[in-house]
């Protein structure tokens, strides 16, 4: 008997060890990396913080690390610029919704000169466009001497902060990544200069857009998550990611696709991208929204003309099906054409 009463309060001492233990760790809350509370602890301290609203329609929320990566010379720079504009002023760029509050943009360009940015926001080096002064853009200065005992990397990632605390700025635009880091194709590369960037996110409460390259593509199959260089660390770094892509069946023409989103479901997916057309009705270059439509009417295995004579014929007939009241997306389907070349046609 005396054996039992002996392993009973043996087990009774380390039930009240481990319960001790157990609410340590409740009461300390950080272990390690981690920090630990209930779901119902999680949910009502997420209650207090606000919903998050969009920049950029379902593509890009507030808060959130964004990728827009696609090939050279499709768009990307003339979108972003057109996307800090509209948030800097609190204008909507047709069809996406712009729910946030105007606010201070900084656009880091290592894309540009001056004089290039020049040209695409004035009508021949006149009529400059007016951008909102809450609207900053960045330049590296080539005179800038590097500090001792600092590399490249690490400096410009120091000055980004010093820019961002600065001008209070809590949308920032990075074109592109490339120059951030040179070796982003390389996950080794990618882990460190995504986790920067996410510390400097949660830092200073900022909405991140970076912008990224694709290497060399297969223009006959759907843009994925794939085609970004670096691909597999970036995505999982990143809240949010899209791409632009140029049509095959007409190179006017762009679409935009969601390629990944964390805070809404898929809008702007395969079956329903975003085909756009560039233009500068004056001294502001920017996309136009023209339709919707399927990806693979723009991928390279689509019927395109190639031949003037062809295209002279299916103009006549897009005219000829639009006199009788058909509807644009009928008159490509018809034609076997992309809807936004059906509406270029209809226009001509």
């Amino acid at each position: 008997m005396e054996n039992v009463n002996n392993g009973l309060e043996e087990l009774s001492n380390v039930i009240d060890k481990a319960m001790t233990a157990s609410n340590n760790i409740v009461e300390n809350k950080n272990i390690g990396l981690f920090t630990i509370k209930t779901g119902n602890e999680w949910i009502e301290e997420a209650k207090s913080r606000p919903v998050p609203k969009k920049l950029f329609g379902e593509l890009w929320f507030e808060g959130e690390l964004c990728i827009l990566f696609a090939d050279s010379n499709v768009g990307k720079s003339i979108l972003a610029v057109q996307i800090a504009d509209s948030i800097s002023k609190n204008k909507e760029i047709t069809p996406f919704k712009l729910e946030a509050e105007k606010q201070a943009v900084l656009y880091l360009d290592f894309e540009l000169g001056a004089k290039q940015f020049e040209t695409r926001y004035s009508k021949n080096y006149d009529e400059h466009y007016y951008f909102d002064n809450g609207f900053s853009r960045i330049e590296i200065n080539s005179d800038a001497d590097l500090p001792s005992n600092t590399d490249f990397d690490t400096y410009l990632l120091n000055s980004l902060e010093w820019s961002i605390t600065k001008t209070g700025a809590k949308t920032i635009i990075i074109d592109n990544l490339t120059y951030l880091k040179s070796g982003n194709e390389s996950a080794k590369d990618a882990l460190p200069l995504m986790k920067k960037l996410k510390e400097l996110k949660s830092k200073y409460d900022l909405s991140m857009l970076v912008l990224a390259h694709t290497p060399k593509r297969d223009l006959s199959k759907a843009i994925t998550k794939n085609d970004l260089a670096g691909s597999k660390m970036l995505m999982n770094f990143c809240d949010s990611s899209f791409t632009i892509g140029q049509s095959s069946a007409d190179s006017s023409l762009r679409y935009i696709k969601q390629i990944k989103q964390r805070n809404t479901e898929e809008i702007y997916g395969a079956e329903n991208v975003c085909v756009c057309q560039i233009v500068k009705p004056h001294n502001f270059l920017e996309f136009e929204f023209l339709d919707f439509d399927e990806e693979k009417t723009h991928l390279k295995e689509f019927k395109k003309v190639d031949k003037e004579e062809d295209r002279e014929e299916l103009i006549v007939k897009a005219k000829e099906l639009g006199a009788l009241g058909k509807t644009q997306r009928q008159i490509a389907k018809e034609l076997g054409i992309a809807t936004g070349t059906a509406n270029k046609y209809l226009n001509i």
